[in-house]
């Protein structure tokens, strides 16, 4: 019988609120940092489309493949960070060989959810917990697109009812925060981030081979 992977909800959250209190200046530098990035490429585009349209919709793909660098390498901060790692700004572009095959990942995984949807909802939210940690395995272990969503489903494996009550309290979580004037989110995002990563860890760790 396959060995059942357990986790503290309590404690996962517990961490990633106490890392984000322990370490608010790094959150600090690096929400400033992709603040000033969205606003300069949000100025670029502005600029390009008025001159002309065509340029403007090159630039606008140009601004989606530097979004999926930098939603890469914000995964790979926080896992960092976990790990005890320094804040490395260099992983928001260093990681862009891994772009095609993240976006393949994350098409992949929004059709498997959206066909179990259609099958009666249930199959889909099952899906979605099942494979919900593809993103962080193939940052982490540059896996490809199929392995990497076969090893979530492999982690989550006897504890999806555990991670969807897990995932529910997040969402709960973040939205307090967007009560809260928005700026709670600046307390939220982070601390759920963490602990998704405390959690991908903790499963990781008690899976051999993964």
């Amino acid at each position: 019988m396959a060995k059942i992977h357990k986790f503290s909800k309590s404690e996962a959250i517990k961490f990633g609120f106490n890392f984000f209190k322990s370490n608010l200046s790094v959150f600090l530098k690096l929400a400033a940092v992709l603040i000033l990035i969205n606003i300069v490429l949000n100025a670029v585009v502005g600029s390009f489309v008025k001159i002309n349209p065509l340029l403007g919709l090159i630039i606008n793909l140009f601004v989606v493949f530097v979004s999926i660098v930098i939603q890469i390498g914000i995964i790979k901060i926080v896992l960092d960070l976990h790990d005890g790692k320094p804040l490395n700004f260099s992983h928001l572009y260093s990681f862009y060989h891994l772009v095609l095959r993240f976006l393949g990942a994350s098409i992949l995984y929004g059709l498997i959810v959206a066909a179990g949807f259609l099958l009666l909802v249930i199959p889909g939210i099952i899906w979605a917990v099942k494979f919900q940690f593809y993103s962080f395995i193939l940052v982490d272990k540059q896996n490809g697109i199929i392995d990497s969503l076969e090893k979530s489903s492999v982690i989550t494996k006897g504890i999806r009812w555990d991670l969807f009550v897990f995932g529910v309290f997040l969402i709960l979580i973040n939205i307090a925060g967007f009560l809260v004037f928005f700026v709670g989110l600046f307390v939220t995002i982070p601390t759920t981030m963490m602990a998704q990563a405390y959690v991908y860890r903790k499963l990781l760790s008690s899976t051999p081979g993964i």
